[in-house]
């Protein structure tokens, strides 16, 4: 089993860095890259397209093991009871992975043609929602738990894919900010999917932390390529999928019903930008879809980090809710209220140290 995720996690990592760098290559030679403008945070002209190279990288992987376990499953009966892995139940799943790869592929669409052409934010928000929807109805993608009625639940589910799409759409402002802190959270997400004995979900997360590394290697500060919506809302819907299919509460097990929370506190720094920066904006009489430099990231700056100093906060304080997060499993109700107490207060002091950064 261990052999198996090095193996996918070293596999989509050296993809991820060989695509990333020839789309880099092409990019710059055909000019599509995001230039400096008054209101962002960029100051200098860098090649877009990384989302091409993450999309690229995790569509070969997935179809590549489907593959497999269709076709190659006689070859590989040891691995499979190695891996625990019953290929009549993932093939029996075929049309929800079909209506996931088509909702991702729509969102990918969606986000280059903005990167290209620079869409509005409601014909965005609409697209989204309708591609969420599509997932949560047809590919499954929905919260289940305590939940019966299937259109409550979808679109429940629908408004978190939104929301975790579009936080991270928000994250990605400063070099390495919004790949990374996904890798984090996934990796939070991934030891939780094997602790449930959910191998294809676990597949599914080592095969992205892989190609979100890969594209790390050219996205840290100094940035050679940005992701751009393309790839931002693409590396969202990926966690959105990971934080609902991924199995949080087993009644016949422990009967701790609070691990259902795991996903918030993981997702507790993506979501207190999103909140945060869209509060601001509208308090400024703005629109909370137009971007500017009042992001989280540039909030640390101002009070005087450098790049990468704001970018390793940011990581920082997401392993700090995320690894809080992973004990939610094995602690009483006390220990839980802790958990979720100890988030509040990592967050609080976020906020106390920019609020003293915007008064100096």
């Amino acid at each position: 089993m261990i052999k198996l995720a090095a193996t996918l996690l070293i596999g989509s990592f050296a993809l991820s860095v060989f695509l990333t760098a020839i789309v880099k290559n092409f990019a710059a030679h055909i000019g599509f890259a995001a230039h400096p403008v008054a209101d962002r945070y960029n100051r200098r002209t860098v090649p877009l397209g990384g989302g091409i190279a993450i999309f690229t990288t995790l569509l070969i992987f997935i179809l590549a093991a489907t593959a497999v376990i269709k076709f190659a499953t006689c070859r590989l009966d040891s691995l499979a009871q190695t891996a625990n892995i019953n290929p009549s139940d993932f093939l029996g799943k075929f049309k929800q992975l079909l209506a996931i790869l088509l909702s991702v592929t729509a969102l990918f669409a969606l986000g280059l043609w903005d990167d290209k052409k620079k869409l509005g934010p409601f014909l965005k928000l609409a697209v989204q929602f309708a591609v969420a929807i599509a997932a949560a109805i047809w590919g499954e993608v929905r919260i289940e738990l305590f939940i019966e009625n299937k259109i409550i639940a979808s679109v429940l589910s629908a408004f978190w894919i939104v929301l975790i799409v579009n936080a991270f759409n928000f994250l990605d402002n400063m070099d390495g900010a919004s790949a990374g802190i996904a890798a984090i959270t996934s990796g939070i997400l991934f030891f939780a999917a094997a602790s449930s004995g959910q191998v294809f979900v676990g597949g599914i997360a080592i095969v992205f932390i892989g190609t979100l590394l890969g594209f790390l290697v050219f996205n840290f500060h100094p940035a050679k390529i940005f992701m751009g919506d393309a790839g931002s809302l693409v590396v969202g819907f990926f966690v959105a999928l990971l934080t609902m299919r991924t199995t949080y509460y087993h009644q016949a097990q422990s009967g701790q019903w609070y691990s259902v929370f795991m996903p918030l506190v993981v997702m507790a720094v993506p979501l207190y930008d999103f909140i945060s920066v869209t509060l601001l904006r509208i308090s400024q009489g703005k629109s909370p879809f137009i971007g500017d430099t009042q992001h989280f990231s540039h909030r640390l700056k101002g009070r005087g980090l450098t790049d990468t100093q704001t970018v390793l906060t940011l990581y920082l304080a997401t392993l700090c809710t995320g690894l809080g997060a992973t004990f939610l499993y094995q602690v009483n109700l006390i220990g839980a209220i802790l958990i979720f107490a100890q988030t509040i207060m990592v967050l609080a002091i976020i906020a106390i140290f920019e609020a003293t950064a915007r008064n100096d």
